[in-house]
């Protein structure tokens, strides 16, 4: 994924039981990468957010195996025809590039599908010059007043 290196924004999306991982992905390329990333339901993209969305333009896409899947796939091919960058879970399509994981119930898949995320941020992270394990500026244990 050293690809992603220049990139200065990207979305994660998700859809029902996988917008928690999208946030998560979200979270972690901004803490371990230093890289702008945010959040959005496959749902909500279509509603303004996809007016960012050029050709080049990173998207990471996470599904699992339940109802959401076919419309996030039919999102997926339609961002990549647009030209943008398309990393996909759970499904291989043209024109993206497929982050592996296993298929699994639904309810545990987008689970597996972040233990593949998490391996592409911290090779992200190290191709952008940044140490995974030490984020600047984030502490372990913070102070609740």
């Amino acid at each position: 994924m050293a690809h992603l290196a220049p990139a200065n924004n990207l979305y994660v999306i998700g859809r029902g039981l996988g917008l928690g991982v999208a946030q998560e992905a979200a979270l972690k390329f901004k803490e371990t990468c230093g890289l702008h990333a945010e959040a959005v339901s496959a749902a909500e993209l279509r509603h303004g957010p996809m007016a960012l969305v050029r050709t080049g333009f990173p998207l990471l896409l996470f599904t699992q195996n339940d109802e959401s899947r076919a419309g996030v796939v039919q999102l997926a091919t339609e961002l990549a025809a647009q030209g943008a960058d398309v990393l996909l879970t759970g499904a291989r399509l043209a024109h993206t590039t497929e982050l592996p994981t296993e298929r699994a119930h639904p309810v545990i898949e987008p689970m597996l599908c972040v233990q593949s995320f998490y391996r592409m941020a911290n090779e992200l992270s190290l191709a952008r010059g940044h140490n995974p394990d030490a984020p600047p500026h984030l502490r372990k244990v913070t102070e609740t007043l």
